[in-house]
């Protein structure tokens, strides 16, 4: 049995793009099984196939709005949660 992979990596905020370092946990097939953020002042989305960081000082509205974006980009459809 294969156990789960750990990687520390490096994502931007996606509102600001300021940097954080995170800490990433992959299943053994890749998939993201969790996400912390290591720096100050930075937390992960929860909930996503890949780890995404926003800085704590943002809005709901600025998130929101960044994430939508961010998911054109990929070209996926929102959740609409």
């Amino acid at each position: 049995m294969s156990e789960n992979k750990n990687a520390v990596e490096m994502h931007g905020c996606i509102v600001c793009a300021r940097v954080f370092n995170v800490l990433a946990v992959y299943s053994p097939d890749g998939r993201l099984v969790n996400c912390s953020v290591t720096s100050p002042g930075g937390r992960c989305l929860p909930g996503e196939r890949q780890p995404l960081v926003v800085c704590d000082t943002h809005t709901t509205g600025e998130i929101e709005t960044a994430f939508t974006r961010w998911q054109s980009r990929k070209g996926e459809e929102p959740d609409g949660d």
